[in-house]
């Protein structure tokens, strides 16, 4: 497969989980859980598959536990009004913990994994879910900026105070852009034992939970960006990809590094533009000028 090929497979986590993390932000949500959000997605996705032989029902599978806890987190700040921050560790180490959990009652400590089917290429050498996502996400742009749907979630995110007192749900338009978000994250860790191992192990997600986070702020929260991002980042893990197996003399511990230097370089540069959600982080209380 060449470089190009490689980059487009590459790009599809990122985007799912730096759009996810958009959408969330957009309602004002900030949700930290990626990382553990796709390890949880990559088990589940992997088991469901390996049980039931379908790796599209494993996707929807992973999907929904996703979604599951996306719905939590908006739910604890947005009715409990708990921090968002803490929330969302508690939640990153819950998926971590139930993720490596389920495999482990399901396959057991075995020295031979199970492997399931990839998914199939089905137009340019590529699979399906590379077309799901970049289609996706021009369906985003255009829905958050050419729709009233699109800009009620973008005013919940800058001033949901202006956007109540308009008749926009605040607290509705939170639980679902939260769960919505979370589910596309989830569904990004399904897809690496699905195109990259055929398996699951808990260093399969390897840091791009993070790193889709520094995506979104990179994108400026607007998903045009964040798909063009996404081909940077994915890159950077094929350039390290690479270098490793060409065998180039260098450490392989400072090739495996690569991806983070450039994108702590590459962010230094994009705070000075990109233009965060105004209530980013933010709890809302209708009944009070105060947030939590």
């Amino acid at each position: 497969m060449n470089t190009i090929a490689l980059i487009v497979t590459a790009m599809v986590p990122y985007i799912l989980v730096a759009q996810g993390t958009m959408i969330s932000g957009r309602a004002g949500i900030f949700n930290v859980a990626q990382e553990g959000l796709m390890l949880l997605g990559a088990s589940v996705g992997f088991l469901v598959s390996m049980q039931f032989g379908s790796n599209i029902l494993g996707l929807l599978v992973a999907a929904l536990a996703g979604a599951l806890v996306g719905f939590i987190l908006a739910w604890c700040t947005t009715y409990w009004r708990l921090d968002q921050f803490v929330v969302g560790l508690a939640l990153f180490f819950t998926c971590v913990g139930v993720a490596n959990l389920l495999y482990r009652v399901v396959v057991g400590v075995t020295t031979s994994p199970p492997l399931i089917p990839l998914l199939p290429k089905v137009f340019l050498g590529q699979n399906a879910m590379v077309y799901v996502a970049v289609l996706g996400s021009i369906g985003l742009w255009w829905w958050l900026y050419r729709t009233n749907s699109g800009m009620r979630l973008r005013s919940v995110g800058e001033n949901p105070k202006a956007a109540d007192s308009l008749g926009v749900n605040v607290a509705a338009t939170r639980l679902w852009a939260g769960t919505a978000g979370a589910a596309l994250m989830a569904l990004g860790g399904a897809y690496l034992p699905m195109v990259y191992t055929g398996t699951f192990n808990d260093s399969i997600v390897g840091g791009r939970g993070w790193l889709a986070i520094a995506l979104a702020f990179f994108g400026g929260w607007r998903p045009q960006f964040i798909l063009l991002g996404a081909a940077f980042f994915a890159s950077m893990d094929v350039l390290a990809l690479k270098a490793q197996v060409d065998g180039i003399g260098i450490p392989h511990q400072f090739v495996s590094m690569l991806p983070y230097v450039a994108t702590l370089l590459v962010m230094i540069f994009a705070f000075r533009w990109a233009r965060v959600p105004q209530f980013l982080g933010k709890n809302y209380d209708r009944e009070s000028r105060l947030v939590g």
